[in-house]
């Protein structure tokens, strides 16, 4: 059995470049998994219009989630990906006081993210290589969903969260490196720029609460590829 997955790679690595080059018209699929570390800034909380001196809000620096993705070979050296990325769900954790006698201890919300992004990728080598090195340049949205206060704030009346929606730029670099005619691994780098905004209402006591903060995470993939 291992000889015969030996003599299947050997065969393949010994196929002419010709055959394994990205051509226009190629639509390449790519799966697998991507870490998340978001590189988190925020604004101080605020609660009814007053900022809490010195109070942050924190997003865990580790996710993995499955991603997908499509790239159609527009041109020699050019494509355009579309990348939907599986949700992923964390806590909203903050740091320092908050100035508010409902808000208790550091864990504040949990909500649930999605990025979707839509890049131009410019491929270097010439289209006879194996290893295909890239970068890209897109649009990310990112949706964020099923918001909501953890169990201990809404005893004390905290339920309405609401957490906009993000556009923002995005940058990748990554490669494909191609075992058979149709079969590839890839790696890749992202970098995502996303912003958002969030406000929270108690209806018990209808204190607002509201923070700005930058999630900007950086996402790395590893995953195996199909070319059609």
């Amino acid at each position: 059995m291992i000889r015969k997955i030996l003599a299947t790679t050997l065969a393949a690595f010994a196929m002419s470049g010709a055959a394994l080059a990205h051509e226009p018209g190629d639509i390449i699929v790519r799966g697998g998994l991507m870490y998340v570390s978001p590189d988190v800034d925020s604004s101080e909380v605020t609660v009814n219009g007053t900022p809490s001196a010195g109070s942050k809000v924190e997003i865990p620096h580790t996710a993995s989630l499955f991603n997908l993705s499509g790239t159609w070979m527009a041109a020699p050296h050019l494509g355009i990906e579309l990348a939907v990325g599986g949700p992923y769900a964390y806590d909203l954790k903050t740091k320092g006081v908050i100035n508010s006698p409902t808000l208790h201890g550091n864990k504040l919300a949990e909500v649930t993210q999605q990025p979707i992004t839509a890049s131009v990728q410019l491929f270097f080598l010439p289209r006879d290589y194996r290893f295909q090195p890239y970068v890209g340049v897109g649009l990310n949205y990112t949706s964020f969903y099923d918001e909501r206060f953890k169990r201990r704030q809404r005893r004390e009346g905290w339920r309405r969260l609401e957490i906009d929606d993000s556009w923002g730029l995005a940058l990748q670099a990554g490669f494909d490196f191609m075992i058979t005619k149709n079969w590839l691994v890839n790696a890749s780098a992202w970098r995502l720029d996303v912003d958002t905004e969030a406000k929270g209402r108690n209806r018990r006591t209808h204190e607002r609460l509201e923070f700005d903060v930058d999630v900007d995470p950086w996402m790395y993939f590893v995953g195996v590829g199909y070319k059609f």
